[in-house]
C-alpha cells in the first residue's frame, strides 16, 4: 500500500471515529447504536495501519484483491445494519400497536364512567 493511501485511510478512519463521538455527544446518535459505528471506525483504523492483516484476510477468504475483501465486508456490514434496524422497527411497531390498544381501552373506560 502506498504511503499516501495509508495516510488517507488512517485519516478517514479517525474522521469517522471523531464524527461518531461528536454525534453521540450532541445526542443525535444514541449510545446503544454508536458501538457498531465505533467498532467500524476502529476496524478501519486497524486495517489501515496493519495492511498485512487485510492481505491475510483476503487470502483466507480466497478473494483476488484487498479491495474485494473490503467491499465484501462493507456489504456484510450494511446487511447487518439493515437487519438490526428491521428488528428495532418491528419492536417499535408492536409497542405502538399495544399502546394504541391500551389508549382505546382507557378511552372506552372514561366514556363508560361518564354515562
Amino acid at each position: 500500500m502506498l504511503i499516501r493511501q495509508k495516510i488517507f485511510a488512517i485519516f478517514i478512519s479517525i474522521a469517522i471515529f471523531a464524527i461518531i463521538i461528536e454525534l453521540v455527544r450532541r445526542r443525535k446518535l444514541r449510545e446503544e447504536y454508536s458501538w457498531l459505528w465505533i467498532a467500524t471506525g476502529v476496524w478501519l483504523f486497524i486495517l489501515s495501519v496493519w495492511y498485512d492483516l487485510l492481505m491475510a484476510i483476503t487470502r483466507f477468504i480466497g478473494a483476488g484483491l484487498a479491495t474485494s475483501t473490503l467491499f465484501f465486508f462493507g456489504i456484510v456490514f450494511l446487511i447487518l445494519i439493515n437487519l438490526h434496524y428491521s428488528i428495532v422497527i418491528s419492536t417499535l411497531t408492536n409497542q405502538i400497536k399495544n399502546l394504541s390498544q391500551e389508549i382505546a381501552l382507557l378511552e372506552n373506560k372514561v366514556e363508560a364512567s361518564k354515562q
